[in-house]
């Protein structure tokens, strides 16, 4: 059988949107960072703790934004499989940033092996990015219906979220850092956002027709 003919949107799905959804998870943590910092300095300022909302909150949000996304507009199979290659570029890149500044700040390696070795990271990232993308195209089985899609990825983001909750005061390595109810809000603020926005973000985009062919 024949495959269809290249369309236009076959680039902007396949090249545009990868390379800009690359660009901000970078700029976020690498651009902002800096700015934030000087506005906020962390160890003086009270409101320190908006650096990291507006940085690597931010970039998280769009790294599960992406699998919750594919899952409602496409399937369950790209939603998994988005989900494991950002959730494993997040995971190398935040293991990495936080183990370069602890030894920085420290003068030598804190964490032996590095936070690469944290399984909560893994957990949070490379398991939560299949399973928020997975279960979403589950539970909306292609519907285009609101409140399916809402529906959908709201339940997917708020259980792995609250999964990744229990990693943080389980079995990373720091978890008495987790257990509170800013370490709870923290965890959970970001998925929530991701299982509302999504959706209706998605549901737009099918009224235009933007969404992959399903084959």
């Amino acid at each position: 059988m024949e495959t269809e003919k290249f369309k236009l949107k076959d680039i902007g799905w396949g090249l545009i949107v990868p390379i800009l959804v690359g660009l901000l998870v970078v700029f976020f943590p690498a651009v902002l960072r800096p700015t934030f910092d000087a506005w906020f300095p962390a160890a003086t300022s009270p409101y320190a703790f908006l650096t990291v909302i507006f940085t690597h909150g931010f970039a998280q949000i769009i790294v599960f934004a992406i699998p919750v996304l594919l899952g409602l507009i496409w399937n369950k199979w790209a939603g998994g499989a988005a989900g494991f290659l950002t959730g494993t570029l997040y995971y190398l890149a935040y293991a990495g940033y936080f183990s370069v500044g602890i030894t920085a700040d420290f003068g030598a390696p804190y964490y032996p092996g590095g936070l690469y070795r944290d399984p909560s990271f893994i957990g949070n990232y490379i398991v939560a990015g299949m399973l928020v993308g997975y279960i979403t195209g589950s539970l909306n089985n292609g519907s285009f219906n609101f409140k399916r899609m809402i529906g959908s990825g709201l339940t997917a983001a708020l259980v792995v979220g609250v999964m990744q909750f229990l990693f943080n005061i389980s079995i990373s390595f720091a978890p008495t850092m987790s257990r509170s109810v800013l370490g709870f809000a923290e965890t959970i603020l970001p998925m929530l956002i991701v299982g509302i926005v999504v959706p209706i973000v998605s549901k737009v985009m099918t009224w235009y027709g933007m969404y992959p062919q399903r084959h």
